[in-house]
């Protein structure tokens, strides 16, 4: 027997994050940093201060949250700098949190002052130069936005193989679930896959976008993970069961932003722990539902009474499904094992 689950077992935890959105994951208090910055060399900016815009009152919902992002945070987030101070921040606090290996995603996007190209060479480059890179190691993952015409889904694979050399090692299905006809993208996905990258999709998110056809065809794209896994009738659950895809769940996120009906303990956590697939606690937007993933763990511990070996089996879960090389593994493993042999027993 183990002693009980706290924060300061949780934050210590060699945890693995591998659903967490760029942009999404800057805080408010670094996006005010960021606009105070852009109002002082321009007084004439109309843009609301962050710490008013995402303050802790707001409740963000499947109707509000993607406009947060297309109409304000890109806004402020448009040009090199604030890309490389937000970049920057979002890493230091994963790193700060003990996260030990890092699969950030985000969508190629360009502005006045940026080309798509500009922007993912960006981001790489403050993932190279990032100082503690031998304590959390950084992989990209460049998402297709579901609003895409297959012309820009083909845009975003090419510029992942472009840049793969460089610690880009997959790509996502992403975006508003009410958007888009997914099956324009196969031809994208059947390159990436060619290509070597991994897949990883958002999948089920909402009753609109959990039909049969849809979520037959996302399968056949050959995903490797899978994100949410909220709305899955049965006999899609079975398929995804058989191939022990990665299952990418963000408690938070899914209870706040009202996914589901309820709260954490209503999650559909335990009941894709019993089917025997990967299942990996992730963020996804740490910025806005202000949950850290440390705080993800606690979160289900408390609510599933799980324990530190659990805990500990969670982590060792993660590391089944990164996309990095075996060397990453390798890594990963010894730092679970780690854990495991340090948890502290009840006196």
């Amino acid at each position: 027997m183990t002693a009980r689950v706290d924060a300061a077992f949780a934050k210590n935890l060699p945890k693995v994050e591998l659903h967490a959105h760029l942009t999404g994951s800057i805080t408010p208090q670094c996006l005010h940093e960021i606009w105070t910055q852009k109002k002082s060399g321009d007084p004439s900016m109309t843009l609301q201060d962050p710490l008013e815009a995402m303050s802790k009152d707001k409740v963000w919902d499947i109707m509000t949250f993607f406009p947060l992002f297309s109409k304000y945070i890109y806004e402020l987030c448009s040009t090199p700098a604030s890309i490389v101070y937000s970049i920057n921040a979002v890493l230091r606090d994963f790193k700060e949190d003990g996260v030990v290996y890092l699969e950030l995603r985000t969508t190629p996007r360009s502005s006045s002052s940026m080309s798509k190209d500009d922007y993912i060479a960006t981001i790489l480059s403050c993932i190279d130069d990032f100082p503690h890179r031998n304590v959390m190691t950084t992989y990209l993952i460049l998402s297709i936005d579901r609003r895409n015409i297959p012309e820009e889904a083909m845009e975003v694979v090419d510029l992942a193989i472009q840049y793969q050399s460089r610690g880009i090692v997959g790509v996502d299905l992403c975006g508003d679930p009410s958007k888009g006809d997914i099956s324009t993208f196969k031809e994208a996905f059947h390159k990436a896959k060619l290509y070597g990258l991994k897949i990883t999709l958002h999948f089920a998110e909402v009753p609109a976008s959990s039909s049969l056809l849809e979520l037959k065809t996302l399968l056949s794209f050959r995903p490797d993970r899978l994100g949410h896994v909220v709305h899955v009738p049965d006999k899609i659950k079975a398929q995804i069961k058989a191939s022990k895809l990665g299952l990418e769940l963000c408690v938070s996120c899914n209870v706040q932003a009202r996914l589901i009906e309820g709260g954490v303990a209503d999650h559909h956590f335990m009941s894709w722990i019993k089917t025997g697939c990967p299942v990996i606690l992730c963020t996804d937007d740490v910025g806005i539902f202000d949950s850290t993933l440390s705080n993800e763990y606690l979160l289900v511990a408390q609510a599933f009474n799980l324990s530190r070996d659990d805990l500990i089996d969670l982590c060792d879960q993660a590391v089944e499904a990164i996309f990095g090389d075996r060397h990453e593994k390798q890594r990963l493993c010894a730092l679970v094992k780690e854990a495991r042999e340090n948890r502290m027993p009840i006196d």
